[in-house]
């Protein structure tokens, strides 16, 4: 499985509140599509698959949000394309290409959501790492 492209369609945030007090953040990751699609640029024995996707972000209660959507191309081997073809006529695909899918998403949609919520002034909604000073051990 090999990653031909990426593009976001979709890029939106809005703040509507800069009271955190009792704030909840959650995101989310929905994938709309899955399906074979033709390049002018790809020939190959592989085949071309399409994915849509939308991601959230919601600060509860009534804070903001963020919604992003977007595609990604990707060049299958004709029996994973199969069978992952298959799978999304039941709104189902197969445990080892989700995880690769939603890792990819959210890879590329945190890093975006991240640098909107510091054009924002919103809150991070993963932790960054942080240095800290560290503890002396206390004498007895």
């Amino acid at each position: 499985m090999k990653i031909m492209g990426f593009n976001f369609t979709k890029i939106n945030v809005e703040k509507l509140s800069d009271d955190f007090k009792d704030l909840k953040i959650n995101n989310h990751v929905d994938i709309s599509e899955v399906a074979k699609t033709d390049s002018d640029f790809f020939q190959g024995k592989e085949e071309l698959i399409r994915v849509k996707f939308s991601y959230k972000v919601e600060y509860a209660p009534s804070i903001a949000k963020i919604e992003l959507g977007g595609n990604i191309l990707l060049i299958l081997e004709p029996k994973q394309a199969k069978e992952v073809l298959k799978g999304w006529k039941d709104k189902q695909i197969p445990e080892e290409f989700k995880i690769f899918l939603f890792n990819f998403i959210f890879r590329k949609s945190n890093l975006k959501a991240i640098q909107l919520e510091d054009e924002m002034g919103l809150p991070l909604h993963i932790p960054l790492p942080r240095l800290s000073k560290p503890q002396e051990k206390a004498k007895e």
